[in-house]
């Protein structure tokens, strides 16, 4: 079986909480992590800050989650680590092929993530259709820039 992608390295790491200031008193304060951007989204339920620790192409984000609305899905601050986003060298290929060995994907397709590049979900369950899931984890699929594919080539 030849598999015609390669997960590059970690994107991201999401966390989520009631609270972002809790989180960046964590994050920001005391490990020193840089607040580089913020995404909010009605849609997705979503009120986040993007941070970063490392650089250039082997720079990993952080997003600090909390919900727009508490009461309301998606529920970002039920479950603490929310996602964890991993680099692809070939978006497409990754859920084609994937999907053909019975991997669920979320619902959304591909689509431009917080951050710019195309994403997309790893369902977290898998079904009787699909039997492959991650298993209790939201695992984004992150197209990798050229610079992040050429990085983890060397």
């Amino acid at each position: 079986m030849t598999r015609p992608f390669k997960v590059l390295g970690v994107q991201q790491i999401a966390i989520g909480g009631v609270s972002k200031e809790r989180l960046r008193a964590l994050w920001v304060d005391m490990f020193g992590l840089t607040v580089t951007g913020n995404f909010v989204s009605e849609r997705e339920n979503v009120d986040e800050d993007i941070c970063a620790m490392g650089s250039g192409p082997f720079k990993v984000e952080v997003d600090l989650m909390q919900p727009v609305d508490p009461e309301k899905k998606p529920a970002v601050h039920t479950t603490p680590l929310n996602h964890v986003g991993l680099w692809v060298d070939d978006l497409p290929k990754a859920v084609e092929w994937l999907t053909a060995q019975g991997v669920r994907f979320a619902p959304g397709g591909i689509r431009k993530g917080a951050a710019g590049y195309d994403i997309t979900f790893l369902h977290p369950k898998a079904n009787d259709e699909f039997p492959i899931a991650g298993e209790g984890v939201l695992i984004e699929l992150v197209q990798a820039p050229a610079e992040v594919i050429e990085a983890f080539r060397r």
